[in-house]
């Protein structure tokens, strides 16, 4: 008789990843990417009630592409929690004042809203120009083609 074997977190190895956004690669598609690394759906142990994933670091985040009008049509919003407290900013605008933060929230937008997100996204690195402090891990770098085959 055959038992269903379960992984344990102690059975779990995290592995180090790099990703360029500087590549021909969009926003969405780099997010995808980073999101599914930190779930961990290429291990084959996969177990989506346990925190499996890997360590994402994405340099060159000043850099990010996007296609079409998104960088003066998409917004980002807040809200202070007080009556008129809403504020708004464009991708544009945000990418000028903090490039990692697009790039994360990307990702957190990506990641299921349970109690693993903190989790997960701590595992997330994201640096404005292309030096990380994290050589030491011995990262892989990742490469991916652009959206569309010619």
């Amino acid at each position: 008789m055959k038992k269903t074997y379960s992984i344990k977190p102690a059975d779990i190895t995290r592995s180090w990843y790099v990703i360029d956004a500087d590549s021909d690669s969009t926003l969405g598609r780099i997010a995808a990417e980073a999101a599914k690394l930190l779930l961990g759906k290429g291990k084959t142990q996969y177990s989506s009630h346990i925190d499996c994933g890997d360590y994402v670091i994405i340099t060159n985040a000043s850099k990010l592409k996007v296609s079409g009008k998104k960088m003066d049509q998409k917004s980002y919003h807040r809200h202070s929690g007080y009556p008129g407290g809403l504020t708004s900013r464009t991708l544009r605008e945000q990418m000028d004042r903090d490039p990692t933060r697009v790039l994360e929230l990307a990702v957190k937008g990506m990641l299921p809203a349970n109690k693993l997100l903190s989790e997960r996204l701590k595992r997330l690195k994201v640096y404005k120009d292309g030096e990380h402090p994290h050589a030491p891990q011995t990262p892989i770098e990742l490469t991916f083609g652009k959206g569309k085959q010619d």
